[in-house]
């Protein structure tokens, strides 16, 4: 109970500072939020504290020991294609699970089934996490191995451009924030770390990370692909985000809706768990009984998160989204992109997860507090930028482009760990409550600024943004570190030559 309090604590500090940006914004002539609207968003704030709470707690009982006995179990085997094939499967039934990628799916009904969207995102997840366990095993260094992918992927999109179905560029990006939502990163991380530290010599700290970064390239690409081959644009039709006259129904609805979700998504990892389980791992029944007791945790969590997000911050995001946009001043439109950015991130529930394992594997090294100081930084100005995108109506690859090459840049001059760390922050950053309260906000906001029509090229991206702009900031963080400890470095040596001079003068 004493841990669950501390969990509901955590969640509450980082829920607080969104929940007071809209409530102040409430006051203030730009908002035409109603009444009813500020309450129930204070209600599934409240809901929201439990449900990140139950799930961080859940993560430490079930998802991240799964994924870890997962991958300790298969690499003790000593049978490489068993662990291959296994990851690939699972990659690609996570993924396929995970409730956000239906939102994606809807976005192309039109040119191409859902089914065949979704097996392909999930398919592309399934390769890059078998690619990732490669090179764990080969200990081959992650920043070489995503330079060389991400310009391959950036070749596909020329093509998609040169053909004329760029409106599919910014929606390709987005799946890559999308589809690794909070079900996938607790398992996939775990299971990276339960490989590394069981491949021998290749053991260090820089291979405990990167499985999310390279998941990430997988949806782009095979939304990229699916675009060159599909006929056709990008269409997409405004959803009805207002709440409605019954509101206790829609939540019901929604709530029912969530639980088949997550059900569903959770029983695939489960199943596929503890079928390992009775054929290879053999873990004692207490641990059983504790992964048990962490997926109910989770289960309900996830529920609750999910429900809340989907029935407050999404109808709130988008009239916030509006009526900045209608104020006429783009200043406030980026500076109050800037500051949700900045207080979203805090309450993504994966954020934690990462932040603590980050802390656990280098020993104190990269710490929590810089972690979330990094990344809060980051988000807000992807959000501010986007802000700026979409006043002057321009594509993403204008900072997506150069921002990767910054990032890859960066990666050849900071330590691996914190390359690493970096690519997994991005996909991690971009979770469930970015699609579903910061894309809302900027969709309102281009209704306004460019009309519908520009919906899938202006507001779209904003999801892409958040994943990119944590990879400079954390490599940033490292190079700063790295820079400090060359200067200690010199310091000490200069004191060792000063004081071996004046052993020499009393010598003499």
């Amino acid at each position: 109970m004493k841990v669950l309090l501390m969990k509901f604590r955590e969640a509450a500090l980082s829920v607080l500072p969104v929940m007071l940006i809209v409530v102040i914004t409430f006051f203030t002539p730009v908002s035409d939020l109603t009444v009813t609207e500020l309450l129930v968003f204070l209600a599934t704030c409240v809901m929201l504290v439990v449900g990140v709470g139950l799930f961080n707690l859940g993560a430490d009982l079930a998802m991240s020991p799964m994924g870890e006995h997962v991958g300790v179990g298969l690499s003790k085997t000593g049978k490489p294609l068993l662990l291959l094939s296994v990851c690939f499967a699972m990659g690609l039934l996570i993924t396929v699970a995970e409730p956000d990628l239906s939102v994606l799916a809807g976005q192309v009904s039109e040119m191409v089934d859902g089914t065949v969207l979704i097996i392909a995102v999930g398919a592309g997840v399934g390769l890059f996490l078998l690619i990732s366990v490669v090179r764990t095993l080969k200990n081959n260094p992650l920043p070489q191995l995503i330079t060389f992918f991400y310009f391959a992927l950036f070749a596909v999109v020329a093509v998609l451009i040169t053909r004329g179905k760029g409106g599919f560029t910014a929606l390709a990006f987005d799946s890559g924030g999308v589809t690794t939502g909070p079900i996938t990163v607790p398992f996939i991380m775990a299971l990276g770390i339960g490989i590394s530290s069981t491949v021998g010599k290749h053991k260090n700290a820089e291979n405990n990370f990167g499985s999310i970064a390279l998941c990430s390239v997988g949806p782009i690409l095979a939304v990229v692909i699916i675009g060159i081959l599909a006929n056709g644009s990008v269409t997409y039709a405004l959803p009805d985000y207002s709440l409605g006259a019954d509101v206790f129904g829609i939540f019901f609805g929604t709530l029912l809706h969530t639980m088949g979700e997550v059900a569903f998504a959770l029983a695939l990892i489960s199943v596929f768990f503890f079928i390992l389980q009775f054929t290879l791992l053999k873990l004692p029944v207490k641990k059983i009984l504790q992964i048990l007791l962490g997926i109910a945790y989770t289960f309900v969590g996830l529920v609750i998160f999910m429900t809340a997000v989907k029935m407050g911050f999404m109808p709130v995001g988008f009239k916030l989204g509006k009526a900045l946009a209608s104020a006429e001043s783009p200043v406030l439109l980026v500076v109050f992109g800037l500051i949700i950015g900045m207080a979203t991130v805090l309450a993504e529930p994966a954020i934690h997860v990462l932040n603590k394992q980050v802390e656990q594997i280098t020993d104190g090294t990269v710490s929590r507090k810089s972690m979330m100081v990094a990344l809060c930084i980051g988000v807000g100005v992807s959000i501010a930028l986007s802000m700026i995108r979409m006043i002057f109506d321009f594509s993403v690859l204008y900072y997506l482009i150069p921002g990767y090459i910054i990032s890859l840049g960066l990666s050849l001059m900071v330590p691996g760990i914190y390359t690493a760390i970096a690519f997994d922050s991005g996909g991690v950053a971009s979770g469930p409550l970015t699609s579903s309260f910061i894309l809302p906000l900027a969709i309102g906001a281009c209704v306004v600024l460019q009309g519908e029509g520009k919906i899938p090229e202006d507001a779209f991206g904003i999801v892409a943004m958040v994943a990119m702009t944590p990879l400079i900031a954390i490599q940033l963080l490292g190079f700063k570190a790295t820079l400090k400890e060359s200067i200690i470095r010199r310091r000490v040596m200069s004191r060792m030559l000063d004081a071996d001079d004046e052993q020499i003068i009393e010598f003499i």
